[in-house]
């Protein structure tokens, strides 16, 4: 996997000038087109409380909870219906936060719609904690740069390698988001409690998140509405904006792989932190959506897509069904390859889907997937992939060549499907299928 990197017009400054305050985030978007015009200009209503967001936005970002992780430090901002949509992950990539700013957030005028990198530059960072809760902050986005105004700043630029599992991140935690349930939903109170309830130091055994009558607590052992907490230290990278929350809802995936934590800021402000199973998985390494693209789906279907949609817009899969006369199994596989392309995002707290244009070329998203590439290259060979037989209930049996041994896969039916390979036998699927089930799948079913 290579990384790429890229160039920002200036740094990212926070200052104050005559006219009112200016924080200028940097930008870029390796398809953006020369010239594009600008995306929102205004002002925020609540600039305090919005600055704390994105303060801990940047607290997520320079953390890094696995030593041998890189330093990441770009979030990118979705701009489009209405609002703004910070989104971002941890240096160990096992953490993805997301602050967004709704219509009662933002005071101004909506020129377009689209999706950037922002430089989180510390000098800036420092500047945003230090804005008084009465300062006026003006804002504006655009595909080259985005602007929240203090005053002018010096105009350099800045090289900045962003690697790819980032982007692999980024299609894979919305698989999370879109199948969690609600489990508990807590007041201010309550999550200052759950603040409190954080044991010291950092936990190397999962914890579950449980409630005690009125109180929620974390415990070793789980029980009936628990959820399953790894890392719970991760958690404090939320201890700034509990105690200023309306409210929390706590989610998580079925099968304990994922939680998220959704916290109503209010004036229209939400803030969105997400964590994966374990300190050590990163959700770059999920797999989660890699069913979805064993079919590659057609290039005007992408294409129709970034024509139709615009950047927060809602994307529901049945009114699309309806509205363009398309088959249910038609759009189900469209929203699915799009999710797991990065090109759809999700709302928990809504429960739908939004449409993002990635700020990366469409070609270098596909091809960040080496299980999948690996698989297709299972099937180029002669007999890497072959048929044992048939059993039960449309059960497949075959024999797929692995590093010095075959290895014996069972695909079809209503079971799971089966792999003897080292990964297989470790994961159980829970992050995603291996190689060998992936080309096992496309050559027999």
């Amino acid at each position: 996997m290579s990384d790429f990197a890229y160039a920002y017009a200036h740094p990212s400054t926070l200052e104050h000038g005559a006219e009112g305050n200016k924080l200028s985030l940097a930008a870029y978007a390796e398809n953006a087109p020369a010239g594009a015009a600008c995306f929102f200009r205004g002002r925020l209503c609540d600039s305090w409380l919005a600055a704390r967001g994105l303060t801990t936005l940047a607290k997520v970002v320079a953390s890094r909870f696995v030593p041998q992780s890189a330093v990441l430090r770009d979030p990118i901002v979705t701009a489009g219906a209405g609002m703004l949509r910070f989104e971002a992950f941890s240096s160990c990539n096992g953490v993805y936060a997301r602050l967004d700013l709704g219509p009662d957030a933002l005071e101004g005028e909506f020129l377009s719609s689209g999706t950037t990198n922002v430089d989180f530059n510390e000098p800036m960072v420092n500047a945003l904690s230090r804005i008084a809760r009465t300062e006026p902050v003006l804002l504006s986005v655009g595909d080259q740069e985005v602007v929240l105004e203090r005053a002018a700043g010096k105009v350099t630029e800045r090289k900045v390698t962003l690697p790819e599992r980032w982007i692999k991140g980024l299609t894979a935690v919305q698989g999370y988001l879109a199948v969690m349930e609600e489990k508990m939903a807590l007041s201010r109170v309550q999550a200052v409690q759950l603040v409190q309830g954080i044991p010291a130091g950092t936990a190397k055994s999962d914890f579950f998140l449980v409630l005690r009558g009125p109180r929620p607590s974390f415990a070793p052992v789980g029980g009936r509405g628990a959820v399953r907490v790894g890392g719970l230290h991760r958690l404090r990278l939320l201890e700034g904006l509990l105690p200023l929350c309306e409210g929390l809802r706590v989610f998580a995936t079925a099968d304990g792989q994922a939680s998220a934590y959704v916290l109503a800021m209010g004036g229209g402000q939400e803030f969105v932190l997400a964590l994966s199973a374990e300190v050590n998985r990163g959700f770059s390494g999920e797999g989660n959506q890699l069913d979805t693209l064993m079919e590659e789906l057609p290039a005007e279907w992408i294409a129709g897509a970034n024509n139709l949609f615009r950047g927060n817009e809602t994307f529901n899969p049945t009114l699309f069904a309806v509205e363009h006369d398309l088959a249910p199994d038609t759009v189900d596989r469209l929203c699915a390859s799009l999710s797991a392309m990065g090109l759809l995002g999700f709302d928990l707290a809504e429960n739908h889907y939004f449409y993002r244009r990635l700020p990366f070329k469409l070609e270098r998203i596909l091809k960040l997937n080496p299980r999948l590439k690996n698989a297709r290259a299972l099937l180029e060979a002669a007999d890497d992939v072959q048929l044992v037989g048939l059993g039960a209930g449309g059960r497949t049996e075959a024999r797929v060549r692995g590093t010095g041994v075959w290895h014996t896969v069972v695909v079809g039916g209503t079971e799971p499907p089966r792999c003897t390979c080292p990964w297989f036998t470790g994961n159980q699927g829970q992050r995603g299928p291996c190689k060998h089930i992936l080309a096992a799948q496309m050559r027999f079913l």
